[in-house]
Formats: structure tokens, C-alpha cells, sequence
């Protein structure tokens, strides 16, 4: 609660923060909020010579290339990009702290084991692997997410092997090691509280990534398959109105923009709360 006060008291941040709300808000609510299905296409949608109509009553956002409701894709969209971002940093979190708690902790041929492993998954880039692995499985949500997830979990594996290295040779642990403590107890009551800031900052920051990379997954066509809408897809199937509607690319690519922002924003500003080297020195 406390760090959620300090949060907001700065402006930057607060409206960010405000922003995330209202973008979740909007996306659990897409059913009632939006005014038309996002994927009826309308007569009207499109102009005389079968071109998408500008922003205007009743379509704020205007028509894209189908005479769909743009606003209504987008919000729908959001769903998706949101749900995907969530799920694949979740997961992405989840392993990395697994592997490099472990590897941290237990040291030896398996702590050696599982760095190298990690060595191995950085070596490629997170992008062409993620393109790969999108081309050999069925795109889906669930595929989409879950490539995402493989390719994100090495980065914090990495901080948090390096951070349980050295709280591992804190005088605490060597405490509770003569005092008879198992070495479970010794994980989650002592080493993981004292992870739980980083984790926290990691998952914030890894939301942003992952909103940017199914995006990018989707533009490229290895990501979310259309009819279902995510910011990424919508710029993709637009792409070809670039000139004559740019509105089906700026907005959509407005709202990825924003929203990664927003979240690198509210995740740096977290670790400066959170880390005690770091508070004073915005």
C-alpha cells in the first residue's frame, strides 16, 4: 500500500497508471462497451468505391478495409494483446525464477546444467526463435503466448541466478543451515520474500515485451490468425491503406506504443521504490 501511495504521488506515474486501468477496464467490459461486433462488416462501412471511411458518427475511429468498426476491433483487440502479454510474462516469469532459483541455490551439475542452458536460448535471437517456433506449431492465443513465454524467461533467470548466488553467501543462510533448516525452508522463507521486489519489477517490465513481440509476431502473420483481433493483426491487414487510411495504422499502432510505455514507465519507477540503493535519486 505504501509503495502504491508513493506511485502515485508521482504525475508520471499516476497516469499511467490510470492509463493500464482504463485500458484492462476496457478490455474485460469489450461485450458491452463496443458499439458494433468487431467482426460484422457493414454496407455502409465503405465508401462508393470500396474504400474505408474516416473517423466520423457513428464509426469514431472509422471503417477498416472490410467495413468493420475500427473502435470496436480495438477494443476487442486489447483483449487479446492484454491476455497474451499477461499469460506469456506470467509464464516467462514463473520459469525463469524456477531455473534460476534453482540454479542459484543448488549450485553444481545442475546449477551448471541449467545456465548453460540459458547461455544456449540467449544465444538466439529472441525474435527470429519466436518466428521459428510460431511457423512449426498452429498459431493460436494459447501457441502465441506460450513462444513468447519460451523466448522471454531468460533474462530473469539470469538476475535472479545472479541474486541468489549472492544471498546464498549471506550470513543469514549460513545461520539457518547450522540451526538445522531443510534447504526448502531456506528457499521460501528466506531467499524467495528477499527475491519477491525483483520478480515484482521483472513482471511489470516483461508485460511491455511481450505486448511489443505479439504484436510483432502478428504483423508478420506467425501470430494471432484473424477473424480474432489484437492490435498487432489489425495493422497487418491494414498495412495496404497505409497512405490512403494511415488511420488503421496510427491508432492501433498508437494504442501498442502507449501501452508498452506505460508499463515500462510503472515498472521503472517501481524498482526505484522498491530498491533501497536506488530511493532518492529520481
Amino acid at each position: 500500500m505504501n509503495t502504491l501511495k508513493a506511485l502515485l504521488r508521482r504525475p508520471t506515474v499516476a497516469v499511467c497508471l490510470v492509463f493500464i486501468a482504463a485500458v484492462v477496464v476496457l478490455a474485460v467490459l469489450a461485450p458491452w462497451l463496443t458499439p458494433f461486433d468487431p467482426d460484422e462488416q457493414f454496407v455502409e462501412g465503405l465508401s462508393l468505391e470500396g474504400a474505408p471511411l474516416a473517423p466520423a458518427t457513428p464509426y469514431w475511429m472509422g471503417t477498416d478495409l472490410l467495413g468493420r468498426d475500427l473502435f470496436s476491433r480495438l477494443i476487442f483487440g486489447a483483449r487479446t494483446s492484454l491476455f497474451i502479454g499477461l499469460l506469456a510474462n506470467g509464464m516467462a516469469v514463473l520459469i525463469g525464477t524456477l531455473v534460476g532459483l534453482t540454479a542459484g541455490f543448488v549450485r553444481g551439475w545442475l546449477g551448471s546444467a541449467l545456465m548453460r542452458l540459458t547461455d544456449l536460448m540467449m544465444a538466439f535471437p529472441a525474435l527470429l526463435l519466436a518466428i521459428a517456433l510460431s511457423a512449426i506449431f498452429q498459431p493460436s492465443v494459447w501457441i502465441v503466448a506460450m513462444v513468447i513465454a519460451m523466448v522471454n524467461w531468460v533474462q530473469i533467470a539470469r538476475v535472479i541466478h545472479a541474486e541468489t548466488v549472492a544471498l546464498s553467501a549471506r550470513d543469514f543462510v549460513a545461520v539457518e543451515r547450522t540451526l538445522g533448516a531443510s534447504s526448502l525452508r531456506i528457499l521460501f522463507s528466506h531467499l524467495l520474500p528477499h527475491l519477491l521486489p525483483t520478480i515484482l519489477v521483472w513482471a511489470t517490465l516483461g508485460i511491455s515485451t511481450t505486448v511489443l513481440l505479439e504484436a510483432t509476431l502478428s504483423y508478420l502473420g506467425v501470430g494471432v490468425q484473424p477473424p480474432t483481433p489484437s492490435w498487432g493483426n489489425i495493422i497487418f491487414e491494414s498495412q495496404t491503406y497505409f497512405t490512403s487510411a494511415p488511420w488503421l495504422v496510427f491508432i492501433p499502432g498508437a494504442a501498442i506504443i502507449l501501452l508498452s510505455l506505460a508499463f515500462n514507465l510503472v515498472g521503472d519507477a517501481l524498482r526505484d521504490e522498491l530498491d533501497p540503493t536506488l530511493k532518492g535519486r529520481r
